[in-house]
């Protein structure tokens, strides 16, 4: 049985769904094709991602492939109590509140994996981590999974270097129809739409900080400099920190930023990226958001040990008052602010990204009990039918290579 907030607010939540659903054309088309090959049939999955309109249509699709589907959240603040009462109306068994406590939203992974999955759909790597500590016993069916972001990619490979990965896992994260588009171009958007309806201030001549210059980083400091900001990205990696430089953006530590900034964005995976020392140096009312998967990267507990009162100034957004007057702002509790403070990833965008999730878990239905254990790439296939595929709903054409190319390009 269903553990959601209110099963009366079902039609808010089918309506955001029909208005995605709309607008992911390449979803739509295997949500058809699905519906006549069933390519799921008899098979149980578990889906922890953001738990939203357009995670809803990929829950859909992949039952319109035949699978029976239990869904749940990957981020506590990130799930739409509308979105989770409409699945559950449709049959679906959906564990998910906006704003649980951190054991709710544990209870709601493990109830969701109760269904002891054949194939699992992760985001972040709390499934995965569930079935490789407290409930090893869930994971007695299970095939294979996927992973959908970079945190739990990495997580994953640090898992399978140990020797210690039970079972086969496909990074979708790496496949260039979700990083290319989704890591960038939504995260970019996404991000700053979330902050702007926030906080309703301006980001032009103001100065934003960019932690990490991965690929969301680069979408993040893209669309900053496109609202008219001056933008300083901070990296670990030589190699984006000259890219940085080389796309315009000036490059420095954090402990130099922190002095200069007045909005932060942090997206690097990492923990404790912006700390005491930081904060220290910062101005009056500046804005600390977070773009990575946990609410880690702003240290939150140092900044509490700072202040000397912490009040919610407005709907997202809490004060932590520093002794000497400044008032250091947090969005969303530093926790992902395109999703805990906004919409998420245009639907556009999650069109690619869930296409690409969906032929993977048909892929490893038909091909997972071959892989030992480890961490895997999306087939070549999968992403080239995706962008095509896209490409044709943009109504967009390209050119095709000649048999004499080909062969001057020794293509086989």
């Amino acid at each position: 049985m269903s553990d959601i907030l209110d099963i009366s607010l079902a039609p808010s939540g089918q309506d955001k769904i029909n208005w995605v659903r709309k607008c992911m054309p390449v979803l739509s088309a295997l949500e058809a094709d699905f519906a006549k090959t069933k390519p799921l049939a008899g098979l149980k999955m578990a889906i922890s991602i953001h738990l939203e309109a357009k995670t809803a249509y990929l829950a859909q699709t992949l039952r319109a492939a035949g699978a029976d589907v239990s869904v749940t959240g990957c981020n506590p603040l990130s799930t739409q109590d509308d979105v989770a009462a409409a699945l559950a109306a449709e049959g679906f068994e959906v564990n998910g509140i906006t704003g649980a406590s951190m054991q709710t939203y544990h209870d709601h992974l493990v109830k969701t994996l109760s269904c002891k999955p054949d194939l699992i759909i992760d985001d972040g790597g709390d499934f995965t981590e569930l079935l490789h500590g407290e409930r090893r016993d869930l994971a007695v069916n299970l095939i294979a999974g996927t992973e959908e972001t970079t945190t739990g990619v990495h997580r994953l490979h640090a898992r399978a270097a140990a020797g210690e990965l039970r079972f086969p896992m496909m990074a979708v994260n790496d496949a260039l129809c979700k990083y290319l588009f989704d890591n960038r171009y939504g995260t970019g958007q996404s991000v700053w739409a979330a902050i702007l309806h926030v906080t309703n201030m301006v980001v032009a001549s103001k100065t934003v900080v960019v932690a990490g210059y991965g690929w969301c980083g680069r979408g993040i400091a893209m669309r900053a400099a496109a609202l008219g900001a001056k933008v300083i990205v901070t990296e670990v990696n030589p190699h984006r920190a000259l890219e940085a430089a080389m796309d315009g953006y000036s490059v420095m530590t954090m402990d130099d930023a922190a002095a200069l900034g007045d909005i932060f964005v942090t997206a690097t995976g990492c923990d404790s990226v912006i700390r005491r020392e930081h904060f220290a140096k910062m101005r009056d009312n500046v804005l600390l958001a977070n773009a990575g998967h946990f609410d880690v990267e702003v240290n939150k507990v140092e900044l509490a040990e700072m202040a000397t009162e912490i009040r919610q100034r407005k709907p997202s957004i809490e004060g932590y008052y520093l002794p000497d007057g400044r008032v250091l702002n947090l969005l969303a509790e530093g926790r992902l602010v395109n999703l805990a403070a906004g919409m998420g990833h245009p639907a556009e965008i999650m069109d690619m990204s869930f296409a690409v999730q969906a032929l993977s878990v048909v892929h490893l239905a038909q091909h997972g009990r071959e892989l030992a254990p480890g961490v895997y790439n999306v087939p070549n296939y999968i992403d080239e039918l995706v962008a095509k595929t896209k490409l044709s709903a943009m109504g967009l054409t390209i050119d095709t290579l000649s048999e004499e190319q080909k062969k001057y390009l020794g293509i086989v």
